[in-house]
C-alpha cells in the first residue's frame, strides 16, 4: 500500500475531526441539539465533499471501490454442484 499524499492525509485529518466533533457535540434522544439546522447542514456538505475528493483521488490510482467489511464476512461465493460433492469417509465408521 503506497503512503498517502499530504492531500489525501489533510482530507482524513479533516474528515475524523469533522466527525469526531459531531459525536461530541450529539445530545441524548429528546434533548436540543447544540448546533444550528444551517451549521448541520455544512457539517454534512463538508464531509461530503470531502468523502467526494477521497474517491476521485482513490479513482485516480485506480483503488476506488474497495468497500470495508467484517473479518467474518465471505469474500467471494463459491457455487459447488451438488453432483461435484462426493462423501470422503465411508458410511458405519472410520
Amino acid at each position: 500500500m503506497s503512503e498517502l499524499s499530504k492531500e489525501q492525509q489533510i482530507l482524513v485529518a479533516m474528515r475524523k475531526t469533522l466527525a469526531a466533533v459531531v459525536k461530541d457535540v450529539t445530545p441524548p434522544p429528546g434533548m436540543k441539539h447544540p448546533l444550528s439546522e444551517s451549521t448541520i447542514g455544512d457539517v454534512r456538505a463538508c464531509l461530503s465533499l470531502i468523502a467526494a475528493r477521497e474517491k476521485e483521488l482513490a479513482d485516480s490510482e485506480g483503488r476506488g471501490g474497495d468497500r470495508p467489511y467484517y473479518a467474518d464476512q465471505p469474500q467471494s461465493a463459491q457455487v459447488v454442484p451438488i453432483a461435484g460433492i462426493r462423501r470422503t469417509d465411508k458410511p458405519g465408521g472410520a
